[in-house]
């Protein structure tokens, strides 16, 4: 008994020593129950490599889902499709399957402001991180003046390359201002890196046919969307904010808050659908 306890222990340190904590939790656990001494020896294994597995996912998932910084905790699963926005049940649910990022199509969610558009690309987002892509959230006002830094500092070629690297990347409140000529350049770099190669999904209160006006100069916005546009999945968006029809006044949908992994409250420019 005490030989079979101590090859036991060297036997769960081994799986330690090959960075299989979740095995070696699970074998330490069959060893203190009885519950498992009628299974076979591969019912066993099966269950230790079936625990491996599933903590490796749920690892990686967290990883994932920290590197994106998505806006809202937002899932396919929480979209209330009985109400009558434009958002139709069987689009979405084709989306949340995944075929646009394997395909690397590129998603436009447009519509007024707080309809849901930002929940929306995020639950998108987060169903891509499920089927184990990466993603990354940036609103768009930022990504500019980030982009404009970076090419100050010498970084924009890094940046722009990390984030073509990137299989989903949600850009939210895109074009929410027409943007200068040296704006529209950068938006062609990044669209460009990704056309054909990975997926988009940006949000905009700007119907679809008025991006190339806002894009600015005609041969840059022709050759932004032309990117953009190929492929796209276009989701029109209609109706009356939600925010306002929960009760919250006019000029104060800022209010809409949620912790961030900092513990820091974060502004949400969208309710969920």
């Amino acid at each position: 008994m005490k030989g079979t306890a101590v090859l036991m222990n060297a036997t769960i340190e081994g799986l330690h020593a090959l960075k299989l904590p979740a095995m070696a939790t699970g074998l330490a656990d069959q060893q203190a129950s009885s519950h498992y001494s009628g299974l076979s020896f591969d019912e066993r294994l099966g269950l230790l490599v079936d625990r491996e597995l599933t903590e490796r996912e749920s690892r990686r998932l967290e990883r994932s889902l920290k590197a994106a910084k998505l806006r809202t905790n937002a899932v396919i699963e929480d979209i209330d499709f009985r109400r009558r926005r434009g958002v139709e049940k069987a689009e979405i649910l084709g989306l949340a399957e995944c075929a646009f990022v394997r395909n690397h199509h590129n998603v436009a969610v447009v519509g007024p402001t707080g309809v849901g558009k930002t929940f929306l690309a995020c639950a998108l987002a987060n169903a891509a991180i499920r089927r184990g892509h990466s993603a990354l959230y940036l609103r768009a006002p930022r990504m500019l003046d980030e982009l404009a830094i970076a090419r100050l500092d010498g970084r924009f070629s890094r940046l722009a390359a990390a984030w073509a690297r990137i299989d989903v990347l949600v850009i939210d409140d895109f074009l929410l201002r027409p943007l200068t000529a040296s704006q529209a350049a950068d938006v062609l770099e990044v669209i460009e890196d990704r056309s054909g190669l990975r997926s988009t999904i940006v949000t905009s209160q700007l119907p679809i046919s008025h991006f190339h006006e806002a894009l600015g100069e005609p041969t840059i916005a022709d050759a932004v969307a032309d990117r953009l546009l190929a492929n796209l999945h276009r989701i029109e968006l209609e109706g009356e904010s939600m925010r306002r029809s929960a009760g919250v006044p006019a000029g104060e949908a800022s209010v809409y808050t949620r912790q961030s992994s900092t513990g820091e409250d974060t502004a949400s420019e969208e309710a969920t659908p």
